[in-house]
């Protein structure tokens, strides 16, 4: 839970940040954080691909080929369980509640615990970072959250105080029985039948897609390729079988 744990920690610091420090970030630190964010991003996502991949150009190509259907499955039917939907709800009344308050509208003393539990809960790259810090240790999607969350944080706890750091609680407990689940029970038994690359493959092209809209090159419904981290090792196991 080494990643979790640094979600929290960068929670926590944007939120002491947040009351310390009087002044906002200027556009050119904004920018640069971006393009520092999106560059980590690109490299561990593309790494951890790189790392599930093994054997000759043609084993390799099957398994890109596996990924490639298990993300168009997956966002079939991401797109039928509506998740982006749902995870666009949360962000819309977050913003509408952000918005409220800074338009000198008095926030109620749970507004900011609210606002940042469910941004920060929702984000796909929660799910995906501990998925990936479960199965296999990875917790570089995990430490990217926790910068941009730790960021949002910043921002967040001059509007609504203290409360937002409270929002650690949900992200330890939600980010954490997901990594928990992952490592005693779903890791053993994805690398006992050879299926946890299929996984890794599959969660570093999400994790470089991120990167895409951290630097605003692609809008991406994220949430809705998260089943793919189920197919990837449905389909694997089907072609073995075939």
């Amino acid at each position: 839970m080494i990643g979790t744990a640094i979600n929290v920690a960068g929670i926590l610091a944007g939120g002491i940040t947040g009351l310390i420090r009087g002044n906002q970030l200027s556009p050119a630190q904004e920018s640069f954080c971006k393009v520092m964010l999106g560059a980590f991003t690109v490299f561990y996502g593309l790494r951890l691909t790189w790392m599930s991949l093994s054997g000759s150009v043609l084993h390799v190509l099957a398994q890109l080929g596996i990924a490639v259907l298990a993300l168009t499955a997956g966002k079939l039917v991401g797109r039928l369980l509506g998740l982006q939907n749902f995870s666009n709800r949360l962000g819309r009344k977050a913003s509408e509640t952000i918005a409220a308050a800074a338009g000198n509208k008095k926030p109620r003393g749970s507004d900011g615990f609210k606002v940042c539990a469910s941004l920060f809960c929702a984000a796909p790259l929660g799910v995906l970072g501990a998925v990936q810090d479960g199965l296999s240790g990875y917790l570089y999607p995990l430490a990217v959250k926790g910068v941009m969350d730790g960021l949002a944080t910043m921002g967040l706890a001059r509007v609504f105080g203290w409360q937002v750091m409270l929002a650690a609680c949900p992200v330890l407990a939600l980010q954490g029985t997901i990594t928990l689940v992952c490592s005693r029970l779903l890791g053993p038994w994805l690398e006992h039948h050879q299926l946890l690359d299929s996984v890794n493959c599959v969660g570093g092209l999400l994790v470089f897609s991120v990167a895409l809209v951290i630097l605003q090159l692609k809008k991406i419904a994220l949430a809705e390729y998260l089943p793919a981290l189920v197919f990837a090792p449905v389909l694997t196991w089907a072609v073995r079988l075939w």
